[in-house]
């Protein structure tokens, strides 16, 4: 192994592990993967394909790490995981069906909506608090609540970008429950670390499936290992990090993916 390729593979393995944390606590760790792997050379849908199988191990670290707001929440995520799962399967339907020029044009958009999440975030959570304060019950009896129809459709078609692109679908749950779950804040996290584990899944399954010739497995195994311990990170300790620093990291490489993506284009 040369010297640029083992720089290469060690670029990549940070970034699933710093993914893996950012996505435990604050969702869209696919905009620290991603861009790094465009900026490597890596076609964009063979990067999303590879990225969102690489980040499957680093959903379930962080779940494991959440397991004990997951209980608290068992009932309302046997509801919302089915529309997840549906929804996951969709978006990669799409992913993988339609023209690869599509998604050229396409993701930069996605981008540029995941990084005004990115930057809006503490904003969507101080309003979605807001709307849900006079309706915050004991967080015991959250999980018995009757969850409103508007929340199934928005889940689902969460679902259906998650399984698209990945990036930042951790953060529309987070707004989405904050509104319509009045959970938690930590029992929500529970919540969106499984359900985007949901359809991390269901999309690598599908790759597996119907686009095998498309996965970089040393990309795979590189980000797989990175996030499980990013996962384990995040859950752990990743709640001392600062939330600001780690949206001006988010939105610095979501920048560079968008002048990457944009200068192909163009």
């Amino acid at each position: 192994m040369d010297l640029l390729e083992f720089w290469r593979e060690a670029l990549i393995f940070f970034a699933g592990l710093w993914a893996g944390t950012i996505n435990t606590i604050v969702g869209s760790g696919s905009l620290v993967t991603f861009p790094v792997l465009v900026a490597l050379g890596y076609a964009p849908v063979n990067a999303v394909i590879s990225n969102a199988m690489g980040l499957v191990a680093g959903g379930f670290s962080g779940a494991w790490g959440y397991r004990r707001e997951a209980r608290t929440m068992s009932w309302t995520l046997l509801r919302l995981i089915p529309v997840s799962l549906l929804g996951g399967l969709l978006g990669a339907y799409l992913l993988l069906h339609l023209p690869d020029t599509v998604f050229g044009y396409v993701a930069p958009i996605l981008i540029v909506v995941a990084l005004l999440l990115v930057i809006f975030q503490p904003r969507l959570s101080a309003w979605a608090k807001g709307r849900g304060a006079t309706l915050v019950t004991n967080p015991d009896d959250v999980d018995a609540m009757k969850l409103p129809p508007v929340l199934y459709v928005l889940v689902f078609l969460i679902g259906i970008y998650g399984g698209y692109f990945t990036a930042a679908q951790g953060i529309l749950l987070m707004a989405v429950f904050g509104i319509f779950l009045h959970s938690t804040l930590q029992q929500s996290n529970a919540v969106k670390v499984i359900l985007s584990l949901v359809v991390n899944l269901v999309a690598a399954a599908s790759y597996l499936i119907f686009a095998f010739d498309r996965i970089d497995w040393m990309v795979v195994l590189l980000i797989a290992v990175g996030s499980l311990i990013g996962g384990f990170i995040g859950a752990k300790v990743g709640r001392k990090l600062s939330p600001g620093w780690l949206r001006l990291v988010i939105v610095v490489l979501g920048l560079i993916a968008l002048a990457n993506m944009l200068a192909k284009l163009f």
